[in-house]
Parts: structure tokens; sequence; C-alpha cells
């Protein structure tokens, strides 16, 4: 498909259906709601600038999996150039929003993931390269924003995950199936989490010998069953909705950081790029 505009990618939230809790309560709107909107708008302008004639150079690139044309949020860096627009990128959208654009963490991600799943399979003949550039290819076709999912509650950061009291304070594998894994645990701080159609989750240590259940890697639909998402307070957040004209901050654009939990979550094979992989 084209790449989305502005307008489909919010209409494009609003049919996720994610289970959200903000302020002790359940959301039932999340894309309308007047204080996760700013945020929403914020990752809408980079559909918004993608299609306008004057930033397609830096806001656009050509996939190297299918020479179409796609956004660069999901492309892979293939020259010096494309790190170069990737920067001039990153200062027009923060120009334009004043804010966190919300989409870097997931780019990178899928940038480090070209690297990772290629450097797994030439050490343990793997075939996570293939799997990887599959879901490469379904996420420009859709034009998908992504959010990488690294940081752990961690419990004791004096223990590895492996001597928690609690097993689940890392994200881990709770069971092995011929076609996929089933995972526990949670995941912090992902800023721009409600904003996202997938989740790329990655181990936050290097694992050792012991830890193969917390050497986990994969991508899941924000939708999937059995994962919840707990909106984190902002500074002055409630501000804009007590009808305060000053010190509300930006009055359009905004950010959100979510605290996202896996309740024995299920992860088909084909979505898996690293499984119990330690040095």
């Amino acid at each position: 498909m084209p790449m989305m505009t502005a307008g489909q990618y919010e209409e494009s939230l609003k049919g996720l259906n994610l289970v959200v809790y903000m302020f002790g309560k359940k959301l039932e709107n999340v894309a309308d709601d007047p204080i996760i909107r700013p945020s929403m708008l914020a990752v809408a302008k980079t559909y918004e600038l993608a299609h306008r004639p004057e930033h397609q150079d830096i806001m656009t690139a050509t996939s190297h999996i299918t020479g179409e044309k796609i956004n660069r949020f999901v492309h892979i860096h293939q020259s010096t150039d494309d790190l170069d627009k990737k920067s001039k990128m990153s200062r027009l959208l923060g120009r334009e929003t004043g804010c966190c654009f919300q989409r870097c963490v997931g780019m990178d991600a899928l940038n480090a993931l070209s690297i990772v799943t290629h450097n797994i399979d030439k050490r343990y003949a793997t075939t996570y390269k293939q799997r990887f550039l599959k879901y490469l290819a379904y996420v420009q076709q859709n034009d998908l924003t992504c959010d990488g999912a690294m940081t752990d509650p961690k419990g004791d950061r004096g223990k590895r995950p492996k001597d928690q009291a609690d097993p689940d304070l890392f994200l881990r594998v709770v069971k092995r199936k011929s076609d996929g894994i089933v995972v526990r645990g949670a995941k912090f701080h992902q800023t721009g989490m409600l904003n996202s159609h997938e989740i790329i989750v990655m181990p936050t240590l290097n694992m050792r010998p012991g830890e193969e259940d917390w050497a986990v890697c994969f991508a899941v639909p924000a939708k999937t069953p059995g994962i919840k998402f707990i909106y984190g307070r902002q500074t002055s957040d409630t501000r804009k909705l007590e009808g305060q004209r000053l010190d509300v901050g930006n009055p359009i654009f905004g950010g959100q950081e979510v605290m996202t939990v896996f309740d024995d979550v299920w992860v088909p094979d084909e979505r898996v790029f690293m499984n119990g992989e330690v040095d």
C-alpha cells in the first residue's frame, strides 16, 4: 500500500482497541483522549511531512528490499547519505513539533536487528535474518509505526536476571513450542507506545549462559492479546484539561511514556529474532 497520510495514520490507531489504563481507570478511546492526543499528533507529523513535496528528499527513502518509496522511519540505512538525511529529518521534525516525535527508537531497533540477526545466523546457523526481512517488508508495505521496548523493571540491580527474587522482573520466555514462544514480564518507559502499531522487544542486557530464557527478541502487534498498557504521568499533564492559559507547555504536541505488561503473550516463530542464544 502507499505511504499513509496523517489522517489514515490516526484512523489506523482507532482500530487497534488497545487495553490501556490511566490514573487507575481503563480508557475506552485512546486516540481521542485529550491527554494522549498531543503525542499522537506529533507522530502524525512524521506521516504528514512525508507527503510534502519540499520534504520528500529527507522524509522518504527507497526500500532496499522492494525498491518502493517508503517513509524514512522504516528504512534500513544503506549509506552515509542515509545517515545524514536521518539527522536532517530529526531536526526538521523537532522544529515542527517542539517535542519528541516518538519513532526514533523503532527505527533504530529495525536497523539494529538488520545487523544483529545477520551476526546471530552466522554464528549459530539460525534463520533469523530471513524472518526479519519478511517482517521488515510487512512494516514497510503497511507504513507502520514501531516502538522499541528494551528497559525491564530489573528489581535488584545488583543481581542478574536469573538471580532475582521474581524471574519476571526481566521479560522472559516461559514456554517454548514447535511454532513459537510464550513470554511474560514488562517493559518500562516506552515513549509513544500508545501511538504505535508494532512493539519490538529486545533484551536490556547481554545475557550469559544460564540466562537463555531472558535472551529473547521479537516483534508483536500492539493489539496482541495479553498485552496491557499503563500510561505514565507527565509533568503538568492535566493543565490543558483545567482551562489554564499559562504554563501548559507545548499547546499542540506532546509525548508519553508507558509501561507495557506482557501477560503470557504468544509470539509465533516468524516474529522471533532471538531465542536463547547467549555468549
